[in-house]
């Protein structure tokens, strides 16, 4: 949140694609409306952002076959580079903020790097990191761990990396600075996971898989740290007519609905949830072309259409989950939306 108490957002994108790098914009107060404001270009590719718990730092992965990690002060409007990059793993998709660690999901070199912060935020030039190993039966995505997504479970326990090229997700524990494996749980072959929502209570997590348009539920135990799959709900009401690959995953704040993303169809899904189980009850159009992120915030949706450059926010009925489309603004290549 800027000074004034004005929220903001961040969004991400494709420099490589003609993307502006960075953009913030003023969040409306009343409708969650977007007005940008500015952008920054200092970062190539930063495709996917985070903000610190609180509020003053946003981190930036710099999707490049070299793979960095890049921190900014944004308290203005202007986001200032706090220090220099940090090298982290090949084409990094994802990172995540935990306990005075940065952690980025490397999905060129199937790894997962820690990187450590400074106490002003900024980025300590001693990564470790992890790496998965494995492959899976779709020789064209799967023929090496390709890490796509990492986060903290909300115990703050363990943290979970998702990996698209093995099929399965990793339970690690977080000691001095490095990741320390506890299990790896195997999902359905092929099925291509790419990321993971937790449900608020904390006892299940939805994970999207990219090459098998589903969405498994699975039981978790943070005690114990074992995540459990249960049950499979497609994310789309027949067999597509073309490209089908879903993307992004979240969980409504009342942990009533799951939505997701899915580019080439470019649909976002409602999924009602039941105990253990998922209903698919509706699909609505993207509202652009290629979604390739999705988030969640006070009764609103916003999704990052990276291939038709735009930026499109929805209003969600509290009693259906159901999408309705409220408004958009330009963003070339758009990759994410991170709301302060």
């Amino acid at each position: 949140m800027a000074d004034g108490g004005q929220r903001r957002a961040y969004i991400g994108s494709f420099t490589a694609a003609g993307g502006p790098g960075i953009v913030t914009a003023a969040v409306d107060p009343d409708s969650g409306a977007l007005t940008l404001l500015t952008g920054v270009d200092g970062l190539t590719d930063p495709s996917y952002l985070a903000l610190a718990p609180d509020g003053r730092t946003l981190y930036a992965v710099s999707e490049t076959a070299d793979g960095a990690v890049a921190a900014f002060r944004v308290d203005g409007d202007v986001p200032r580079p706090l220090g220099t990059p940090v090298r982290v793993g090949g084409g990094p998709t994802h990172l995540a903020v935990h306990a005075g660690h940065v952690l980025t999901a490397d999905y060129g070199s199937g790894s997962v790097t820690v990187v450590p912060l400074r106490p002003d935020g900024g980025l300590v030039p001693a990564a470790t990191t992890f790496r998965h190993s494995g492959s899976g039966p779709y020789a064209p995505r799967q023929q090496g761990p390709h890490a796509h997504q990492v986060q903290a479970d909300p115990s703050g326990r363990w943290i979970v990396s998702v990996d698209l090229g093995t099929d399965s997700v990793r339970v690690c524990a977080l000691k001095e600075g490095g990741l320390v494996p506890h299990r790896e749980v195997p999902l359905r072959p092929g099925s291509g996971p790419r990321h993971l929502a937790f449900h608020p209570e904390g006892s299940y997590a939805y994970v999207v898989g990219e090459l098998r348009p589903a969405v498994t539920v699975c039981h978790w135990d943070a005690e114990d740290g074992v995540l459990r799959p249960l049950t499979e709900t497609p994310v789309l009401p027949g067999a597509p007519a073309g490209d089908a690959y879903p993307s992004g995953v979240v969980v409504s704040p009342d942990g009533r609905f799951v939505w997701t993303a899915t580019r080439g169809e470019d649909v976002l899904s409602v999924l009602a949830v039941d105990g253990e189980d998922l209903r698919l009850t509706a699909t609505v159009p993207c509202g652009g072309h290629w979604p390739r992120a999705l988030t969640a915030s006070d009764g609103l949706l916003y999704v990052a259409n990276e291939r038709s450059g735009d930026v499109t926010w929805f209003t969600v009925d509290p009693s259906t989950g159901r999408p309705h489309r409220s408004g958009a603004v330009r963003v070339t290549a758009a990759s994410c939306v991170v709301l302060g």
